[in-house]
C-alpha cells in the first residue's frame, strides 16, 4: 500500500511539473507573439508610408512636368533652398 501511495504522488508531481511547464512555455509564446504583433504594426505602417512615397515619385514620372521632380530633389538630396526661404532645424531630437 505505500509502494502505491509512492506511486500515486510521483504521478502527481510528475503531472503537475509538467503543467507548470507547459504554463511558463505557453506564457512566453504568448509574450512572442504580442512582441510579434506590435512589429508587424510597425512594419506596415512603414509599409504605407513607403508606399505613399511611391506612388507621389510614380505620379511626379509621369507627370509632364519634370520640374517638380528636379526641385524635390534639389531640396532633399542637396539641401537647396529659394534666396527668401527661411530654413528652421529642430534640434531637440523630437
Amino acid at each position: 500500500m505505500a509502494r502505491e501511495r509512492k506511486k500515486s504522488v510521483l504521478w502527481r508531481l510528475l503531472i503537475i511539473g509538467i503543467s507548470v511547464y507547459m504554463i511558463a512555455t505557453l506564457v512566453g509564446l504568448w509574450s512572442t507573439l504580442n512582441d510579434s504583433r506590435a512589429e508587424l504594426r510597425e512594419l506596415e505602417a512603414q509599409l504605407s508610408v513607403q508606399q505613399t512615397d511611391i506612388d507621389e515619385l510614380k505620379s511626379l514620372l509621369e507627370s509632364d512636368s519634370h520640374d517638380e521632380l528636379v526641385e524635390r530633389a534639389a531640396r532633399e538630396r542637396l539641401g537647396y533652398v529659394y534666396s527668401d526661404e527661411q530654413i528652421f532645424i529642430d534640434i531637440s531630437g523630437k
